[in-house]
């Protein structure tokens, strides 16, 4: 199982080295010593903690959908011509970018600073690693 020590799990969760310490202090997130003498949390530990404190912010839209990939968030860009336009979101920490018709993004009143949701439904998604972990 791959371990990561307390500053790789900072940068994944975008938090300090410091906030990462006070959740294994405060026993929120379990860490063992490894051989060298570094703090170092499971990855399993760490994927269950990341599941636990994930936050998704309710889709204002209140409709049901078969897709569950939705990303809320705000309208940052929108660059267009005639015909097609490209709608940029910044939802949470992710970046969303979607390409659609003009005539779409006039109907939606799609603005910088518009509260939106990019929904995402996808037949392939491609998942990849950094290669092998200790």
């Amino acid at each position: 199982m791959p371990q990561y020590r307390v500053s790789e799990a900072a940068e994944l969760f975008g938090v300090s080295d410091d906030t990462v310490r006070r959740w294994v202090d405060a026993e929120q997130l379990p860490a063992e010593r490894d051989p060298s003498g570094r703090l170092v949390v499971e990855g399993s530990q760490l994927a269950a903690f990341a599941r636990s404190q994930a936050k998704s912010t309710p889709d204002p839209s209140g409709v049901g959908r078969s897709a569950r990939n939705r990303f809320v968030g705000l309208v940052t860009e929108v660059v267009s011509d005639r015909v097609m336009a490209q709608v940029e979101l910044q939802c949470g920490p992710h970046r969303v970018v979607s390409l659609m018709s003009t005539e779409a993004v006039e109907e939606l009143g799609l603005r910088p600073g518009v509260l939106a949701v990019a929904v995402v439904k996808s037949t392939a998604v491609v998942v990849e690693t950094p290669g092998e972990r200790p």
